[in-house]
């Protein structure tokens, strides 16, 4: 039999004590956040800083990877700041999110761009050496013809899967989707076309490349591109029919006012 002092001290029916037992339940960290995703957030950046920092000062740097990056970097700008609008007066696309922009491009677009791209160009470094190690046993003319024909397939496919990727984006628009894919998909290639077997070339051989002759050779890969865009605008003309208000004259570029 119990005193009236033992029962006052036993907890009621169906409460935890607090602290101390129940295997922990209740505890909060003193190093985490209370909030869960507050908590989930610091410790994802714990991880995520670590792996960036040793990917570029451990690897990037001390191999001078950084100069492949410099090619991409020029080709992926100029084809974000120019080469965009040929997509707004040929492709009939747009942007509609509010963003700051430089030359009416989103900010945004210049980084995204600059991943892909990246990614882009190490799949078709890889597959076109693998090509020329399969086919070195053929005549000259013969290797040529698969490369270019591997260039093209590949160039048309991944400007195809990108824009079809993209099609849950709500903010980047086509007047007419169907054709964008089929034939704008095309057009877009032509960034691929120029670019997969001229990246290939850094450094391929012996000679290693300095800065000066990545960033001159991106250059020129980013203005042949430019002109077999206009090329395309001012003979094949627009793939849909693109409102007034942004059209462009046949004289000058893309990215200048109508001219009449």
């Amino acid at each position: 039999m119990s005193s009236p002092m033992t029962s006052a001290r036993r907890p009621a029916a169906g409460t935890k004590p607090k602290g101390g037992g129940g295997g922990g339940a209740g505890r909060r960290s003193a190093w985490l956040a209370a909030d869960e995703s507050k908590r989930w957030g610091e410790a994802f950046f714990l991880l995520y800083t670590p792996f960036w920092l040793t990917l570029c000062l451990g690897i990037i740097v001390p191999f001078k990877l950084y100069e492949a990056n410099i090619w991409i970097m020029i080709f992926s700008y100029v084809g974000n700041y120019f080469c965009t609008h040929y997509f707004f007066t040929v492709l009939g696309a747009s942007y509609t999110f509010p963003s700051w922009r430089m030359n009416n491009v989103p900010h945004t677009t210049f980084f995204l761009t600059h991943v892909c791209f990246l990614f882009y160009h190490m799949t078709s470094n890889m597959t076109l050496r693998r090509l020329r190690h399969s086919t070195t046993h053929l005549p000259q003319y013969i290797r040529w013809s698969f490369e270019a024909a591997w260039i093209l397939a590949l160039s048309y496919f991944i400007a195809y899967l990108e824009t079809l990727a993209i099609a849950n984006f709500p903010y980047y628009k086509f007047i007419d989707r169907d054709i964008m894919y089929k034939v704008g998909s095309l057009f877009y290639a032509i960034y691929f076309i120029i670019s997969f077997p001229m990246f290939l070339r850094i450094d391929e051989k012996d000679e290693k490349w300095n800065l000066s002759k990545v960033a001159v050779d991106s250059l020129g890969a980013a203005m042949l591109v430019t002109i077999l865009l206009d090329l395309w605008r001012i003979f094949l003309g627009p793939i849909v029919h693109i409102p007034e208000s942004r059209q462009c004259g046949q004289v000058g570029l893309a990215w200048f006012p109508t001219q009449n």
